[in-house]
């Protein structure tokens, strides 16, 4: 019989997963908004972790209207849900390697990694959602094992922004409204070789029975009151910064750059100073953890440009004059790198990173001086060509550059 399997003991984070800074956390609202466990040796750096929860396993949920449908209970509806399944895939449990390879399935991939097996036609070909707009599923899901490990009535998300795992991106794309169809797909289109904390294992299939019931085009972001955008702003850091705990840095960028686009839109609703205020905060947050995935990627001048996009409107904030500081002191602009870093330790005497820049930078100093002046072309080193730890990826550095 298949159905909800006693779950195995959690699996752990995967060799190749490392536990980044979930920096600054504060809650905002339901598991997402929980404070992520740090290291116990974490300890002043913990400063400059990433500004909001990573809302591992979870998927953005928009807080918009909603058209309301009847749905079964939930008993019911998970019952016919495993009905469907043993239909498809007989009393036994561990097939989905014969479904790879079985007739009636559409491939959404030509690689045929994620496979579309319909259950009941939408609504035509003029129906299907196209990138850019919001969609709404009923969505279920389970593992190999019959382990149900998604389950949302109302799952809402803007197609081709990265705000849920690829399968649904792609999958849902290839459905009509009011289509019902089940979506296979590998671990590639999924939560791939890290798997989710702690219910889906590394390289783990997954099988969904997804229900379009809406397309909209998204929101005017100008007719939006100050309090939404914040509200929508927060959902798309959030899943920046499950991006970021994966690695996926470039993924992370985009989803902090339409955060910011979210908080920078004029809106026809001037803020209240409270929401001006608010406002202000969240566009700190988004920039810093933009500086940090623009660290991992090595986009050195736009680090500098999101740095000093914080500092326009908070001129103490530690985090972004540590990472302007420590730039420019690897450009060799050791002067205003001297000056911004000082700033950065009077605001917290503390913090160890900080003293080490400090203290690294002076070294430096103190040896250009003393050194004789060269005889020969050949003893010129240009500052930036120094050894860098700012540039070296393997250089265990003490903010682990997201702060």
């Amino acid at each position: 019989m298949i159905g909800p399997q006693p779950s195995a003991q959690p699996q752990g984070p995967s060799p190749g997963a490392k536990a980044q800074e979930p920096l600054e956390v504060a809650k905002e609202g339901g598991a997402a908004g929980q404070r992520a466990k740090q290291p116990a040796s974490a300890g002043p750096a913990a400063a400059l972790e990433l500004e909001g929860s990573p809302c591992l396993g979870r998927v953005v949920r928009f807080l918009l209207p909603h058209t309301a449908i009847e749905a079964p209970l939930p008993q019911e509806e998970e019952q016919q849900f495993y009905r469907g399944l043993e239909r498809l895939l007989g009393p036994k449990q561990g097939c989905f390697g014969q479904l790879f390879a079985a007739a009636g399935w559409a491939d959404v991939t030509e690689d045929r990694f994620l496979r579309k097996l319909l259950v009941r036609e939408g609504q035509g070909e003029a129906s299907r959602p196209q990138p850019g707009q919001e969609v709404t599923v009923k969505l279920l899901g389970v593992l190999e094992d019959g382990s149900l490990v998604e389950k949302d009535p109302m799952l809402t998300f803007t197609l081709e922004q990265g705000d849920v795992i690829q399968a649904l991106e792609l999958g849902v794309q290839s459905m009509q409204l009011g289509e019902v169809s089940f979506l296979l797909t590998s671990f590639q289109y999924a939560y791939g070789h890290l798997g989710r904390d702690p219910d889906i294992p590394s390289d783990a299939s997954l099988l969904y029975e997804v229900t379009l019931l809406q397309i909209r085009d998204s929101p005017d972001l100008g007719l939006l009151p100050p309090s939404t955008r914040i509200s929508l702003s927060k959902q798309k850091r959030e899943r920046g910064n499950f991006h970021f705990e994966r690695e996926e840095y470039q993924w992370a960028m985009q989803s902090y750059q339409l955060a910011l686009g979210i908080l920078d839109s004029p809106g026809a609703v001037p803020p209240s100073p409270e929401e001006e205020e608010e406002l202000q905060e969240h566009q700190v947050k988004c920039l810093n953890n933009c500086a940090a995935a623009q660290l991992k990627l090595q986009l050195f001048e736009e680090v500098l440009a999101s740095c000093s996009a914080v500092l326009h409107i908070d001129p103490d904030n530690v985090k972004a004059l540590y990472r302007k500081g420590k730039l420019l002191s690897e450009r060799g602009e050791d002067q205003e790198a001297m000056k911004i870093l000082k700033r950065a330790l009077q605001l917290e005497p503390t913090t160890k990173a900080i003293h080490a820049e400090l203290s690294k930078l002076a070294k430096r100093q103190k040896g250009q001086a003393e050194r004789p002046a060269p005889t020969d072309v050949g003893d010129l080193v240009q500052p930036a060509a120094c050894q860098s730890r700012w540039m070296d990826p393997n250089d265990p550095q003490p903010f682990k550059d997201t702060s």
